[in-house]
This record gives structure tokens, sequence and C-alpha cells, in this order.
């Protein structure tokens, strides 16, 4: 999408009300959410001060949409995005998740595409294969963050135990088959149509 033009200018007052001064009405968050989601670009500034705050107001739409239940960060993420914070890595952070953001962004075009083109077991096929690369990638990625291994599971190595790769915990495999299974309905019900 290229820029064109300037972002449009919302003001948020002392009252927590937001102002789009490109339509001259007050907006909601999810207002705000729905115009992130059309790819239309603003700022936001607040109204006494003039500081951006757009960092903010992005941060508390992801809240919002949390805490509706739309759960999209995953607990570990989550807890692992704190911890960088004050870090010796935290000015890479950033920039890697731009990066991997891109790129799942062009993944979930290519998906979308092969879905369109065909609704058969081969959809599902892709589906499964950009969802391992993506989570690949992404695991490879977090490792650079953790020197000498930190953050891996630790297990004792004994007789009765050889050394192996840990295992997923049962509700990580419970969750993503649930995933799965609903991925599977919804293409069911859109090759039906």
């Amino acid at each position: 999408m290229a820029k064109d033009r300037e972002p449009t200018t919302i003001k948020k007052y002392a009252n927590r009300r937001l102002y789009n001064t490109g339509t001259s009405t007050y907006v909601t968050l999810e207002d705000l959410a729905l115009m992130v989601k059309s790819g239309e670009d603003f700022v936001v500034f607040d109204a006494k001060s003039g500081e951006d705050i757009t960092r903010s107001v992005l941060t508390q739409i992801i809240f919002e949409q949390e805490s509706k239940g739309q759960n999209l960060l995953p607990i570990t993420f989550l807890r692992q995005l704190i911890r960088f914070y004050g870090d010796s890595l935290q000015n890479l952070v950033p920039t890697y998740l731009d990066f991997s953001i891109d790129s799942l962004t062009r993944e979930q075009e290519k998906f979308r595409g092969q879905l369109s083109n065909s609704f058969g077991p081969g959809a599902f096929t892709a589906m499964e294969d950009t969802v391992r690369r993506n989570t690949e990638m992404f695991e490879q990625a977090m490792r650079m963050f953790l020197p000498f291994g930190a953050g891996r599971e630790r297990t004792e190595v004994t007789p009765e135990r050889p050394a192996e790769k840990p295992a997923r915990s049962e509700s990580e495999f419970d969750a993503l088959k649930r995933q799965l299974d609903d991925m599977q309905k919804k293409i069911d019900a859109l090759a039906s149509k």
C-alpha cells in the first residue's frame, strides 16, 4: 500500500474521548481498530500536551481485543516480551518483531491465494505447511535471544529417562488440535458453499 497521503490525526482529550480531525467526529477504540484493519494510517496526540501517544492507544486496542476473548498473543510470548524490557537485547526486539510480522503477512497472502484456488485437501496441507514454517522461524529467532539455552526446559537424565528432546505440554497440543479442527470446519463450510 503506497503512502500517498498524511496519516489522519486523532486527538485524545482529558475526558478520554478521541476526536478524528479528518472526519470531525468523535471515535472509539473500536473505530480505530477498524481503521487499522482497513489500512488507514493515523497518529494520536494528547490534545493538551501535544505528545504523540499512538503507541499507547494501539496497545490499548490490543488489550481491548484480548479482553474480549480474541486471544491472539500466547502467554509464553507475552512473558518473554516482558523479559526483554530493560534487557541488553531490548533494542533488537522491535526490528525482529517487524521482520517477523512482515514475513507472516507475506505467508498469509500466499496461503489465502492457495485457498482461493482450491478448497480441496491441498488447502489444508498448505495451511499446515505455512503454520509449521512460521512456527519454526519464530522458534529459531527466539532461540537467538536466549543465550546459553536459557528459558528452555531442563530435564534430568537418568537411566530410566535418557536424554531426549523435551515434549510439548499436553495443553499446547490440545490447543493446536482444537485450532486445526476449527480451521478445518471453516474450510469445509466454505467448500460446501
